[in-house]
């Protein structure tokens, strides 16, 4: 256990998350271990054990941006000041949160009763607290995907915010538009490598060169921040064989954790692959690209969130959009996890026929590619520089129109 509490406090902080330093991981074996003596607040912590069946408690103060868009989204989230919680609207938090709740004292039985409900809380002025229920694991995916959707929804409310300003539905917040100055001065500070990746070239000569090439491009994934805790996958398709990512796996740790499953149906090997497996079987039927991937880069999601549309059910955006939407000429669709009819087998596979990038409304970006992985994975790099680029070229407008300095979003 203490191997495994090392290990996600190392991934804590080469994902930029936390500082391990400054991180609590209490897990329960035959005892309760940690990585910090148990005294103060740590032993309180540690009775949060008493009031839930769970293996692992994650508690840290986020990294910058994270904190300080933490406290900028409780200044003024409507959601939290009427109701306790936050609300993102991306996909992992549809899926895995629904919303975040954030409490104000940092009290076992306070934080028990919020993590009943929900895979993380928010304790105000300290951080975040998460769980695992079988694994340390668990604990380190809920406090990343907060990271994530606090971010995602953070920038997306600023940009808003100030188009609402400029329609006339709301005033100017100059000390709202000052805190955006500086969390992004310090999200520039950390920003994630922007470089190209040096991967293996293909066509891969059989199966375990496929399954280092999968494990190659995952990794590169990770390092460059274009997914974050778990989420994303990758495929490769050999003869009558796609090779998957399994369910749950994660990008930076793939050699055992790939699937091989008959194009054909003919076998049962897809039964731990990725939920979005029909999804690269469509993308390589209809287009003959053998090397798909999948991840959840931060501003192509928020950016898809900002619909120009003004008589839309937002409720309905993420499965049944009707408009024809782009984004700086990435085709953006809509689209669920799975195979209903809303799937994003049928959504995502149609636009990838004339695009080899495709953005899935609040979730993340599908690239593909022939052979091996050097284009998609530059594509996916292309696509978040050019969402990235696209975000704040809006909010530089906005800044104009309301006559606000925007020197500041220069990079």
């Amino acid at each position: 256990m203490e191997k495994l509490i090392a290990k996600y406090l190392n991934k804590l902080e080469a994902q930029g998350l936390a500082s391990k330093a400054d991180a609590v991981f209490l897990a329960l074996d035959a005892e309760v271990i940690s990585n910090k003596p148990i005294q103060g607040d740590i032993l309180g912590l540690s009775r949060v054990f008493d009031f839930m069946s769970i293996n692992s408690l994650l508690f840290a103060q986020p990294a910058e941006p994270y904190k300080g868009i933490i406290d900028e989204i409780i200044r003024y989230d409507s959601h939290y000041q009427a109701q306790g919680k936050i609300v993102p609207m991306d996909c992992e938090t549809r899926t895995f949160f629904h919303d975040i709740p954030i409490v104000g004292e940092f009290l076992p039985e306070v934080i028990a009763e919020a993590l009943s409900r929900r895979k993380s809380v928010i304790v105000k002025d300290r951080g975040i607290v998460t769980y695992g229920v079988v694994t340390p694991e668990q604990a380190f995916v809920s406090f990343s995907s907060t990271c994530f959707s606090t971010f995602v929804k953070y920038f997306f409310d600023i940009l808003t915010h100030l188009e609402d300003c400029c329609s006339g539905k709301a005033l100017p917040d100059n000390d709202r538009i000052r805190g955006f100055q500086e969390i992004v001065r310090r999200y520039r500070m950390v920003a994630p490598d922007q470089s190209a990746a040096s991967l293996s070239p293909g066509p891969p000569g059989d199966e375990d060169a496929i399954i280092s090439m999968l494990a190659e491009a995952g990794r590169a994934v990770v390092e460059h921040r274009l997914v974050d805790s778990y989420f994303g996958n990758i495929s490769y398709t050999h003869g009558s064989t796609i090779y998957i990512s399994q369910t749950g796996s994660s990008m930076d740790e793939l050699e055992s954790c790939i699937d091989a499953v008959p194009l054909d149906g003919s076998s049962s090997g897809g039964i731990t692959a990725s939920s979005e497996l029909s999804a690269h079987k469509n993308v390589y039927l209809q287009t003959g690209q053998t090397a798909i991937l999948h991840g959840h880069p931060r501003f192509p999601v928020l950016l898809s969130l900002h619909c120009p549309g003004k008589d839309c059910d937002r409720g309905l955006c993420h499965s049944a959009c009707r408009e024809k939407r782009d984004i700086a000429g990435i085709p953006v669709v809509s689209g669920e996890i799975g195979t209903g009819p809303a799937g994003l087998m049928h959504t995502v596979p149609p636009a990838m026929q004339e695009n080899r990038g495709v953005i899935v409304y609040g979730h993340g970006v599908f690239t593909s590619g022939r052979n091996d992985f050097q284009k998609p994975f530059s594509r996916l790099l292309d696509i978040d520089k050019t969402c990235r680029a696209e975000y704040f070229r809006r909010i530089g407008k906005y800044l104009e129109e309301l006559k606000i300095d925007p020197e500041f979003l220069g990079e």
